[in-house]
């Protein structure tokens, strides 16, 4: 660790404990090393009286919770132009300073400047391009508001018309909306870091569902805050959606391209958040009466199609047709019947010439006539068989003689060959 002198300081420890005047030079050494510097924000609190030698200023930061005090001559306070008030936003030149006796840090002033209204919009201008080239206005990005919010979260400054707006215009539209307000800065140093906390807070609560953050317009100075790149960055960080209420037609903050709606006014934010009840109640009764209607319609139509369809013959006599198709059914099955017995009549005289031409062909007919079959009955017991050559019937075979009415059983006495 070095000195001041860039030598290296004995190193601190429970046996060599420094003491708190070598501490504080320590530290004013190496505070008064960055020199001079260029310094913006925005005054607090302005201490002077003319017969005063030193006036004492307050600057803070417009993005964070942190400020400085300054020290200035009196007579370069008077020497301004314009005379400075609490909330300006300035350029300081000076020295960081630390006081030894005391142990407190502050800056000598050597020039201040105002930050014009001009320089301030084309700040404003660089960022909004800024942001919009990173995708943070693209509309893609943009969050639906819910239809009936279960909770609506709002940020606004205390006993503002902007609250008395938005909670009157949201409870005659819908009497059982709830809110959950905070209440912060909406102008000065204190507006963006108490807007961010406001905004973490409201996200991280499950039944919030949507979040206004309103102001009932004002100046280009008092608007700064709502154009500040940490807010935007919060903005655009929220999972819950945001709607911008500052209500500045002319010079618009860029928090109105970052959150997902912009409201015109307060009212207009509670308009575009909480339905109307009445007009919803409205909605309701024309829905039903259209309802009615086309089903009004649709009855009658289906009933006069019911009538078309019973007026056709069909239906009017369904019967008609059954008893037309039934004496149909019955000539027919009466011609089939005399069809079928003709045509067993004239098969029936076919069957008969046959038989007879069977008959008389047959062997029963021969064997009437004088002939007769002879078998032999072989040994082996096997069928017996029609003799149609000497050879099968030698002497001694037992034979079987099959006349017209009956059979002879006999025995082969002898065979004789035919001339």
């Amino acid at each position: 660790m070095a000195d001041p002198h860039g030598a290296q300081a004995p190193k601190s420890t429970a046996e060599t404990p420094w003491s708190v005047s070598k501490l504080n030079t320590s530290v004013k050494g190496w505070i008064e090393r960055l020199g001079y510097l260029w310094v913006e924000g925005q005054l607090t609190q302005v201490k002077t009286k003319p017969n005063w030698s030193y006036s004492y200023l307050t600057l803070r930061d417009t993005q964070a919770e942190a400020s400085v005090e300054l020290i200035a001559d009196t007579r370069l306070l008077t020497s301004m132009s314009t005379p400075l008030n609490d909330g300006d936003h300035v350029i300081i030149h000076g020295k960081p300073n630390f006081f030894t006796q005391r142990g407190s840090f502050s800056m000598k002033v050597t020039e201040i400047r105002h930050v014009g209204v001009g320089e301030l919009l084309a700040r404003i201008e660089q960022l909004r391009h800024r942001l919009a080239a990173e995708g943070l206005f693209d509309p893609q990005r943009k969050r639906r508001l819910p239809y009936l919010p279960n909770k609506v979260g709002l940020i606004t400054g205390r006993g503002s018309a902007a609250e008395r707006d938005v909670l009157s215009v949201a409870q005659d539209r819908w009497p059982a909306v709830r809110f959950e307000v905070i209440n912060t800065a909406v102008q000065g140093p204190r507006t963006v870091p108490e807007v961010i906390a406001a905004l973490e807070r409201l996200d991280a609560d499950p039944e919030v569902d949507v979040i206004i953050i309103a102001r009932g317009g004002g100046s280009v100075e008092d608007l700064l805050p709502f154009s500040e790149e940490a807010l935007q960055r919060a903005v655009a960080a929220a999972r819950t959606p945001v709607v911008s209420a500052i209500g500045h037609e002319p010079d618009n903050p860029v928090l109105d391209n970052v959150a997902d709606l912009r409201a015109a006014t307060p009212t207009d934010a509670a308009k575009r958040v909480v339905p109307s009840m009445e007009e919803e109640l409205a909605l309701v009764a024309e829905a039903r009466a259209r309802s009615a209607a086309a089903l009004r319609a649709w009855v009658e139509r289906e009933r006069q199609g019911l009538a078309n369809v019973r007026s056709r013959p069909a239906l009017a006599n369904p019967m008609g047709a059954i008893s037309q198709r039934q004496e149909e059914v019955a000539r027919d099955v009466q011609r089939m019947r005399r069809e079928i017995t003709y045509f067993v009549q004239q098969q029936t005289s076919v069957v008969s010439a046959l038989r007879a031409q069977v008959s008389a062909l047959g062997p029963s007919a021969t064997l009437a006539r004088g002939y007769s079959v002879v078998q032999m009955l072989p040994r082996d017991g096997s069928g017996p068989e029609v003799v149609t050559s000497i050879e099968q019937s030698p002497p001694g075979s037992q034979l079987r003689i099959r006349v017209g009415d009956g059979s002879i059983t006999a025995a082969a006495m002898g065979v004789t060959q035919a001339d």
